[in-house]
This record gives structure tokens, C-alpha cells and sequence, in this order.
């Protein structure tokens, strides 16, 4: 009787568990995080440390209320706010990327991680590691992934068989990414599955054949990539969940995706529109890339265009000029300091007509277009385009328009972007100022590749043309870091920035001294963080809503322990700013992620859908809790509890889980197959 007494009692429990869940599971779906989210009910936040509003006037405050995603008032002292509650630390508007790739970054957390590796072997010994927690990659339909090799490190270019060093690594179908993912290395399975005649040339890419085959670089990748199982939708969910999760983490609200497919696309409006259901928790603010790069594909454009939805805009398009600087892919006027013997300047990935006829196709069609370009050659093509398109837009005046009339379009309408602008000679430094040509600047680039930048441009090259931040000032920078090639951190990106030194060293130039390289073009912090909060806006149609806490603008921010104008001088940088920590980000008046609760195991986020944590409110937390001490009490009530938490969190990505993944260390990435 007592036994059955027991298990009725388990029962009842279990049920009033499941009752409550299903209660307030339907209450948080409905009334929370959602497109146009935070709930219709006003809420006031006060911070001890004040707010940063990100305005001139008022700088600061100490209060302000939040209704339906949007801030609704503003107050400068909590006394003249009824009922304020002060909370602890320091609010701040929410930071923005303003370059990165959403799906790559998701992709790269699932991947092995060969950043920093300096030696063949130490690759080998990732790629069996990595195999060992992922038993069954490999296979021809599900290939090893990886990025971060440096053929400057490894002491020479690879080739197929260096990927079979360990044995059992042989027969295995394995594609690795170089740093920059403008190359990529596969073994002997993919060389096998190519046909036997590859072409000894490929218009606007390489394919390496010394030491031996193995290597594909720039257009030359296609080869491979059209060989690659490429992910299918749910995994790509995953990615894209498992990267917003990671993002919040360090204090992203938005991003600008640089470079997603109509169909990638359309996969994210349908996770947006499902709001918390679809674990869509970052603004996205996506550049369109057509499956066929440099093309127009307006009519599938049309079908993901969205500009009325507040998490998902898609209103731009990327185009690409040319390769990366560290495996000689940029487009230069002049050859490279390190390649004079063979005369070698880099290429374009399309012929500057083509180029030109393409984003005039766009921006006639009301598309802000977004054109890739490193080197100098790829940066002058790019503006010619770009002006090309600002004549066309003031019609039969335009070909005797002044660069006043020009500029004015360029801000008024077009807002054209330079994306990289990394190495510009100062003619056409010039041309950008006389047009408004927004640059898009990674400054951890600069700081990741200033080891050999000298040595591929010249002394010359690298003081009057390369990686320009303070110079650019003028024209609102939009800065990001290319994430997955850089580490997505913001303040690491603010400290590169601010102080000209690898922030994951502390480090000059010669990863030795700690003298910053070429302190001129430093910003300073409010100028970086800028970069940040409004440049991100500006380049995307969004100021006054995104990067600032106004009346109006959307309810985003992030709340850190001390204030950044603390860190000033440039001396206190070196071990706060680099290792600076979020304590809570906020999307829409949802909190997305907690230093505080992540670090106890407690927040469990917006809410869990198939891997993402959301943030959730107490009540889930409460019921949460609730249903882990039914477990722990009772081992009957095991399979309800597991159930219950399951039903927040879905079953979670697992095939793929990263055993050895870190945060990238040097150099860039957009990814193979994906866009770049």
C-alpha cells in the first residue's frame, strides 16, 4: 500500500509538473520573445552605473522603460521614477558586427579548429582528435570540416597526402579551410572523386600543384565545393542557433551577414518568423549572394526581400572583387613586395566591366550594394562601379554631376559599402570621401596580419594605403571582424582598434614588444565603440533605432561591470579591454544571455528550440528548478522530468559537437561553398 501511495504521489507530482509547464510554456509563446518582441507590458530598468545612451544629448541616464521591444522613455535621475529598482552594473547600447557570416560561424563551432597549428602533424593529431569524438565523419556524405591552417606556419604549402600522416586519417574525405578561407586543402578521397583533366588555369583562382596537389584557392574552390554534401536545412538551423547563442555571449545584439544565398535566406526568415520558436534571437541584417557569385538574380531576391521585420533584414547584396592578402589572392596595381621574382599582384574574381554592369543591375533594382575588395586594384574597381552607379541614379545629369550631388545620393539613398577597404591607395582614398563610400572595417585584420603585411606590400604600400581606421573616421566605419575568421568579441575588436596590438597577446608587430603598429590610424574608445553601435546602423538604414537607448529605438543593450571610459589611457588596455566580459545582453527587453546565471548552470536562455538557449522567464526558471528536485527526490519521476526539460530544449546538436574547438587565433575565413 505504501509503495502504491508512493507512485500515486509521483504521479500526482509528475502531472502538476506537466500541467505547469504546458501552462506557462503556452504563456511565455504567446506574450514573449517574438519578432516585435519583450511583451506589450512596460517595464523600467535603472542601472547604479548609469546608461550609456550612445547620444550626444543626453550622454547618460540612469533609467529607462521598455515596451514591446522598443525603449519608451528615457530619465536621467531613478529619484523622478516611481517604484525604480536600481540594478547593478553599467548599461550600455547592445554592440553590432557589422561584418560577419552567421551559418559559417555555427559551422565552425561543429568543426575542427586548426588555428594555430605549426606543424603538419599537430593538424593531424586535431583531425583524429576531432574524429574520435564524432565517430562517422568522414564518410562520402559527411566529410571532416575544418579551417585555420596557415601554409607560414606549417612551414610550407600542404598537399593531399600531408593529410594522411596519421593512418587513420587515410581514406578519409577531409576539407580544411586556410585562415583566410580563401583556399582550401582536402585529401586524397576528394582529389579522387575530381576528374583527372582540372584545368591548369582558373579565371580568378589557383589550384596549388607544389609541393603536390591538394590545394584549391579563390574560384578555383568551386571545383571542390561542388563535390561537398553540403548541410542540409536542420543542421543549418542548428548553426545558425548555436551562433546566435555564442554571439550573445559576448555582447552581440545584431550582425550584418555578409553573404547568404536566397535559400539560406528564406531558412532564416521562416526561423525569424517563428520567433522564439525558431531560436531567432540577434537582428540580422543580410547581404544577399546569389548561388552563382557576381551575378543578378533579382526575381529570387524579390522572394526573401524583407524590410518591414525588426530581427531580419534583407535589403543589400555582397559582390567580390578580389582574393585574400596572406595567400596572394588580393588584386594589386603593383606586385607584391615578397613576389617580385615572378612578378605576382593578386587577382580579380571579375573583370571590372562585369563588375560594373552587375551592381548598376542592383542598385537599379533598390539594392544597397556591397562590394568585397582587399587590395588596391579591387578597391579602385569597386569605386569606379560605385560611381558608375551614382551617375546612373541622377539620370541625364549624372555623367556633369559634381561629387556634392553624388555624395548626397550616396547617403540619401544608396549607402554603398566598401567591404574589407583594407589596402587603398590615397588617390582613390580621396575618390571615397568625394562620394560617402562607407568602409567596412575588420581592425582585428589589421592586427592578425601585421606580422608579414610588410613583407607582401612594402614599406611604402603599408604606411599610405593599408589598414586606414583613423583616416576612414569621417566616412562612419562600419566595424565588425569577419567572424568566424576573427574571434566575434567587440571589445577585442574595440582594443585592436583602440591600441594597434593583437588582443589575444597583447602584442606589437613583431609578437614581442608592446608598441602598437602604426599608432597613427589608432582610434580611440568612443571613436571604436562607435564602430561598433552607429556605424553598424548607419550602414544599414537603422539609425536612431539600433545602436543607441533613445525614445524609440529598439530595446537592445548590454550591461558590463565597469565603465569603458575607466579603461582610458590606452595603458590600462592591456589586460581589461582585451579580456573584457559581458554580464548580460538583451535583445528586444528579452535577456538573451547572463554571465551571472550561465556561470551557476541557471539560465537556461529565450527559450530552448533544438539547442538554442533563450532566456526565459523566472516562472520557467522556477518550474525548471522545480521539476530537477522532483528528479533528484524521487528516481520515479525521472523520465517526466527529463521530458519536461526536453520539451524546452529540444534534443540538441550532438552528431557534430566540437571536441576541440578554441576561438580563432589569426587571419581570416569567409567560408568554402559558403559565401566569402
Amino acid at each position: 500500500m505504501a509503495g502504491l501511495m508512493t507512485t500515486q504521489r509521483g504521479l500526482l507530482l509528475s502531472l502538476l509538473v506537466l500541467g505547469l509547464a504546458v501552462y506557462y510554456r503556452q504563456r511565455w509563446q504567446t506574450a514573449e520573445f517574438t519578432a516585435s518582441s519583450g511583451g506589450a507590458e512596460t517595464k523600467t530598468y535603472c542601472y547604479s552605473g548609469g546608461v550609456r545612451t550612445g547620444l550626444e544629448h543626453p550622454a547618460r541616464a540612469e533609467c529607462f522603460s521598455v515596451g514591446d521591444g522598443r525603449v519608451t522613455e528615457l530619465y536621467a535621475d531613478a529619484a523622478g521614477v516611481p517604484g525604480a529598482e536600481m540594478r547593478p552594473g553599467h548599461a550600455m547600447p547592445g554592440l553590432w558586427d557589422g561584418h560577419g557570416h552567421l551559418l559559417q560561424y555555427g559551422e565552425f563551432l561543429h568543426s575542427v579548429d586548426l588555428f594555430g597549428a605549426a606543424s603538419f602533424d599537430e593538424v593531424n593529431r586535431r583531425i583524429v582528435n576531432y574524429l574520435e569524438a564524432n565517430p562517422g565523419v568522414g564518410s562520402r556524405d559527411l566529410w571532416i570540416r575544418g579551417v585555420g591552417w596557415d601554409q607560414m606556419a606549417l612551414g610550407g604549402m600542404p598537399s593531399a597526402d600531408m593529410l594522411a600522416r596519421e593512418e587513420r586519417l587515410k581514406g578519409l574525405y577531409i576539407m580544411v579551410d586556410r585562415v583566410d578561407v580563401h583556399c582550401t586543402w582536402v585529401s586524397q578521397s576528394v582529389l579522387d572523386l575530381m576528374p583527372a583533366d582540372l584545368p591548369h588555369e582558373v579565371p580568378g583562382g589557383e589550384i596549388i600543384r607544389d609541393p603536390g596537389m591538394g590545394v584549391f584557392c579563390d574560384n578555383a574552390m568551386d571545383i571542390v565545393t561542388a563535390l561537398w554534401p553540403h548541410p542540409d536545412r536542420r543542421t543549418k538551423q542548428e548553426f545558425v542557433r548555436s551562433a546566435m547563442k555564442a554571439l550573445h555571449k559576448v555582447g552581440l545584439v545584431g550582425m550584418h551577414d555578409a553573404g547568404a544565398t536566397p535559400t539560406d535566406l528564406a531558412m532564416m526568415q521562416a526561423m525569424a518568423a517563428a520567433g522564439s520558436d525558431g531560436g531567432f534571437t540577434l537582428r540580422v541584417y543580410a547581404m544577399l549572394e546569389c548561388e552563382e557569385r557576381n551575378t543578378v538574380c533579382l526575381a529570387k531576391a524579390a522572394a526573401v526581400r524583407q524590410e518591414d521585420d525588426d530581427m531580419l533584414t534583407i535589403r543589400s547584396v555582397k559582390l567580390f572583387g578580389d582574393g585574400a592578402l596572406g595567400s596572394w589572392g588580393s588584386a594589386m596595381l603593383e606586385p607584391y613586395s615578397d613576389r617580385l621574382d615572378d612578378g605576382a599582384s593578386g587577382s580579380l574574381l571579375v573583370n571590372a566591366s562585369t563588375l560594373t554592369r552587375v551592381a548598376r543591375e542592383w542598385a537599379a533594382g533598390g539594392w544597397q550594394v556591397n562590394i568585397h575588395a582587399i587590395g588596391d586594384l579591387a578597391n579602385r574597381v569597386a569605386i569606379d562601379a560605385m560611381e558608375t552607379v551614382l551617375r546612373d541614379g541622377l539620370g541625364d545629369a549624372g555623367a556633369d554631376a559634381d561629387t556634392d550631388a553624388l555624395r548626397r545620393l550616396q547617403e540619401e539613398r544608396h549607402r554603398m559599402r566598401i567591404e574589407h577597404a583594407q589596402i587603398v591607395h590615397p588617390d582613390d582614398q580621396k575618390r571615397m570621401f568625394a562620394l560617402g563610400i562607407l568602409p567596412s572595417i575588420q581592425p582585428t585584420h589589421a592586427t592578425s596580419d601585421m606580422s608579414y603585411a610588410e613583407l607582401r606590400l612594402g614599406p611604402e604600400r603599408t604606411r599610405t594605403e593599408a589598414y586606414r581606421m583613423k583616416t576612414f573616421l569621417p566616412l562612419n566605419p562600419v566595424l565588425g571582424s569577419d567572424f568566424p575568421v576573427e574571434p566575434p568579441n567587440p571589445f577585442q575588436g574595440i582594443y585592436a582598434a583602440v591600441a594597434r596590438k593583437n588582443p589575444h597577446t597583447g602584442k606589437g608587430a613583431d609578437g614581442i614588444t608592446d608598441h602598437g603598429w602604426h599608432l597613427e590610424e589608432a582610434l580611440t574608445i568612443e571613436e571604436a565603440l562607435a564602430g561598433f553601435t552607429k556605424g553598424p546602423a548607419y550602414g544599414a538604414f537603422m539609425e536612431g533605432k539600433a545602436g543607441v537607448i533613445q525614445k524609440g529605438s529598439f530595446a537592445d543593450w548590454v550591461v558590463i561591470d565597469q565603465p569603458l571610459e575607466s579603461l582610458e589611457p590606452v595603458v590600462n588596455l592591456e589586460d581589461r579591454l582585451r579580456n573584457f566580459a559581458v554580464e548580460e545582453t538583451w535583445v528586444a527587453g528579452r535577456m538573451v544571455y547572463s554571465k551571472q546565471e550561465a556561470s551557476t548552470g541557471t539560465f537556461v536562455g529565450v527559450k530552448q528550440t533544438s539547442g538554442q538557449n533563450d532566456a526565459l522567464g523566472s516562472s520557467e526558471r522556477l518550474l525548471f528548478r522545480f521539476s530537477s528536485f522532483l528528479a533528484s527526490a524521487s528516481p520515479r519521476n525521472n523520465y517526466w522530468c527529463c521530458h519536461i526539460g526536453r520539451s524546452f530544449s529540444g534534443p540538441g546538436y550532438r552528431s557534430r559537437a566540437n571536441s576541440h574547438a578554441r576561438p580563432p587565433r589569426h587571419s581570416r575565413m569567409p567560408r568554402a561553398g559558403y559565401p566569402r
